[in-house]
């Protein structure tokens, strides 16, 4: 078994979103956590990469062992692998936190819907909060040796994350910045 340490970094405005919205102001939050800082949870690039690794390879034995296996006979295996949250790395964190400049992190768009007389249609205006371009890191645990090789090539496959991707929102690289092998961990 082995962990991964990954990195995410956004190249444009990004939306994973909370559920919630700020009543008529603001239709979709960007998820945050208590101190109201920006986070990709690790559910979302889970699936992602799932998706990926489903695309890209052809071991579908491996892929269920890390993602687990749903409608099968069994009925439900759980993956063994633990995909944490991606988060600003913990000192600009602090920073931010400490200096309570995290609602410097996000920017507000609009859009609405134009009928064919180039006028705003009724009721259709948005507003979605979106995080600036940033940089953030995460780890996944408990890795089958062997399955690293595919979480890499399933992270180079994505392009883009969260809500809004054909808007442009999301454009990202996902790449590995460390692998810890069991033998590591415990020396």
């Amino acid at each position: 078994m082995s962990t991964i340490k990954y990195e995410i970094e956004f190249f444009s405005n990004w939306h994973c979103g909370s559920g919630l919205a700020a009543g008529a102001d603001v239709d979709a939050l960007a998820i945050k956590d208590m101190n109201g800082i920006p986070y990709v949870p690790g559910r979302t690039l889970k699936g992602l990469l799932r998706e990926a690794a489903t695309i890209l390879s052809d071991d579908k034995n491996t892929i269920g062992t890390v993602f687990g296996v749903s409608g099968d006979e069994d009925g439900h295996k759980t993956g063994c692998a633990f995909f944490g949250n991606a988060t600003l790395p913990s000192a600009e964190y602090q920073y931010i936190a400490e200096l309570g400049l995290a609602p410097h992190l996000y920017q507000t768009f609009a859009s609405t819907s134009i009928d064919e007389n180039g006028i705003a249609k009724d009721n259709t205006l948005r507003k979605i909060e979106t995080v600036v371009p940033c940089k953030l890191e995460g780890e996944i645990l408990n890795i089958p040796d062997g399955a690293e090789n595919i979480l890499e090539e399933a992270m180079h496959f994505i392009k883009r994350m969260g809500t809004g991707r054909n808007r442009g929102y999301g454009r990202c690289k996902v790449a590995i910045s460390k692998i810890i092998r069991k033998e590591e961990k415990e020396a």
